[in-house]
C-alpha cells in the first residue's frame, strides 16, 4: 500500500518568517519523512495564484510591518477565494502571528486598515499600549484531551474574537490573544491561528503530528526517539513557567 504524501503550501516565505517561522515546515518534513510519509512542498507569494484543493495543508508565518501590509493585499486579491474553498474541503490552515492577524476581517495598523481573507471572525487593532512580549503557554484541545502548547509571542496587535468563535486554547501563562481575556489564538474547523512563534512545531511536535492526522485523515504510531522534541517542549514550558 502506498504511503500517503503530505502537500503543503508555504505562503510568502520569504517574507512571513521572522521569529525562525520557518522550522515549522522542517519540522513537518522531518516527522513525515521519519514515518516513511511522502512530503511535498509549494511556496505561493506575491501575484501567484493559489489553488484550494491542491495542497492539505496551506502555513503562513509572521513577518515585519512593511511585509504584512504587501501580503494583506495581495492575499486579499489573489488568495482569498482559494482559502475559502481550503477550509470548506477540510484543508489544515496553520497561520502563526502576523499571518494569524490577516485570517480575519481586518487588522487596524494606525491610519491604515489591512484586509483580512475573512477566513475566521476576528479583528485585531494596533493598541497604543506596550507591545505583548514574553514567553507563553496554553492549554488546547485538538481531539484526545487537553494539551499544553509553548512558545514565544511578540505582538503589538490586539485580536478579538467574534462571539461564534473558539480559542485555540486558554492562557496559562503569557498575554494571549489580547492581554485580557484569557484566550490564546483560533480554532475553527481545521483553522488554527496562533500568535507563538519560537518556533512554533519545533517546541511542540505532538501538535505538528497532529496537524499532520488532520491534513491526512490518518492516525499517527508516536516515533522512538523523540526525546530532544520532548526535552524542547519541557523548556518552552519552563520559560512560561508553566
Amino acid at each position: 500500500m502506498t504511503s500517503p504524501t503530505l502537500r503543503v503550501c508555504a505562503l510568502y516565505p520569504e517574507l512571513m518568517n521572522i521569529y525562525a517561522d520557518r522550522g515549522n515546515i522542517a519540522v513537518l518534513r522531518a516527522r513525515c519523512e521519519w514515518r516513511g510519509l511522502g512530503f511535498e512542498l509549494a511556496p505561493s507569494s506575491l501575484g501567484d495564484p493559489l489553488d484550494g484543493a491542491a495542497h492539505d495543508l496551506f502555513y503562513i508565518g509572521g513577518g515585519q510591518d512593511r511585509d504584512q501590509v504587501a501580503v494583506a493585499a495581495d492575499m486579499a486579491q489573489t488568495k482569498r477565494g482559494a482559502l475559502h474553498v481550503a477550509r470548506e474541503r477540510g484543508a489544515v490552515v496553520l497561520a502563526v502571528c502576523g499571518g494569524y492577524q490577516l485570517l480575519g476581517h481586518s487588522y487596524q495598523l494606525g491610519e491604515k486598515e489591512l484586509p483580512g481573507v475573512g477566513l475566521v471572525d476576528l479583528r485585531t487593532v494596533r493598541a497604543d499600549g506596550p507591545r505583548l512580549i514574553g514567553n507563553c503557554a496554553i492549554e488546547a484541545d485538538l481531539g484526545g484531551g487537553p494539551r499544553i502548547v509553548a512558545g514565544f509571542e511578540n505582538h503589538g496587535g490586539r485580536t478579538h474574537l467574534g462571539p461564534g468563535e473558539r480559542p485555540l486554547g486558554r492562557v496559562l501563562a503569557g498575554h494571549g490573544n489580547n492581554g485580557e481575556d484569557g484566550f490564546e489564538g483560533v480554532h475553527a474547523d481545521n483553522v488554527i491561528g496562533t500568535y507563538l512563534h519560537g518556533p512554533l512545531l519545533p517546541k511542540n511536535v505532538w501538535l505538528a503530528d497532529r496537524l499532520i492526522e488532520l491534513a491526512l485523515g490518518v492516525e499517527l504510531e508516536p516515533l522512538a526517539g523523540d526525546e530532544v522534541e520532548a526535552a524542547a517542549h519541557a523548556s518552552a514550558r519552563r520559560a512560561a513557567g508553566a
